[in-house]
């Protein structure tokens, strides 16, 4: 279990799995989403079958520390262990929050990065967010510094409209640079 202030990170449980269904097939997130096809209780199932045996992927469930209650999920995924990189995967579902600059956010977001920089040693973490996910985008560049490293043009559809993709990126020198200053190190 990971622990900070107002979340705590924990591993997926099955039970968890009809709460990540109903995020996942919110429509407004799903559109921030790669996969944008509504999932099954099927799909779900499947999904968490092989999440429980990939050896590169580290998902957790993001639990509100103060009622336990399970509130999210994000993990590091997809990850290339000869350049140490990961994807990163992130959203609250409770309150249709997503993501913000609120306690819940920040702190699991500040949390998998710590644990992909530390615990995992990774030296890039990334993420494709489409253009019109502004809020992530912005919280991602703005409070943590994530850079932007190419636009993919038309990359995605939604109701017959393109959008660009971006892929964002963090280092781990960058995080660590970043780290000591918030830490007065």
């Amino acid at each position: 279990m990971i622990i900070n202030k107002s979340i705590y990170l924990r591993a997926i449980e099955s039970e968890d799995l009809g709460n990540l269904k109903f995020w996942r097939n919110n429509e407004t997130f799903r559109q921030n989403f790669r996969e944008v096809r509504e999932l099954s209780d099927l799909h779900q199932t499947q999904w968490f079958e092989k999440l429980v045996k990939d050896q590169n992927s580290f998902f957790f469930a993001i639990c509100d520390k103060e009622t336990n209650e399970l509130i999210g999920a994000g993990g590091l995924l997809y990850i290339n262990w000869l350049i140490k990189s990961a994807d990163f995967s992130f959203y609250i579902g409770k309150n249709n929050q997503y993501t913000s600059y609120e306690n819940w956010s920040v702190d699991a977001i500040e949390s998998l990065l710590k644990y992909g920089f530390g615990s995992l040693g990774l030296n890039k973490i990334w993420m494709e967010l489409y253009s019109h996910d502004n809020k992530k985008i912005e919280v991602f560049k703005n409070e943590f510094k994530f850079k932007v490293d190419g636009v993919f043009r038309d990359n995605h559809i939604i109701n017959g409209v393109y959008s660009d993709s971006f892929l964002l990126t963090l280092l781990a020198k960058e995080y660590y640079n970043t780290e000591g200053i918030k830490n007065g190190q």
